[in-house]
């Protein structure tokens, strides 16, 4: 199981998971219940219930480097371009826009 923090704007948002019944995400139950929580997409919108896919959600898939970018990351992490969780985790810790992805070690979970 590999698991991600979901940042906004540098403030805890929720939780990404990837299992082997697909993908989860839940938004952080203190984030919900701020005054300014406002959604990471449109396709993500507030809510308490998580949301679930067999397939990795289009908003972080989108957030994955394309072209010479990712052929760097596939080669300096040796991750194949098909798992795309891996790849999350391993280069959208500081992307470009307001949502930053880092990963949860198993020791922290």
């Amino acid at each position: 199981m590999k698991q991600a923090v979901v940042f906004l704007r540098d403030r805890k948002a929720g939780v990404l998971t990837e299992d082997e019944n697909g993908y989860t995400f839940q938004y952080d139950r203190d984030f919900l219940l701020s005054d300014d929580a406002e959604a990471i997409s449109l396709t993500l919108p507030l809510s308490e219930k998580p949301f679930h896919d067999k397939v990795l959600f289009p908003f972080f898939d989108g957030l994955i480097p394309e072209g010479w970018l990712l052929d760097i990351a596939e080669k300096s992490w040796k991750i194949d371009a098909r798992d795309r969780m891996s790849l999350l985790l391993a280069c959208c810790k500081d992307c470009i826009g307001a949502v930053g992805v880092e990963p949860i070690r198993n020791e922290e979970v």
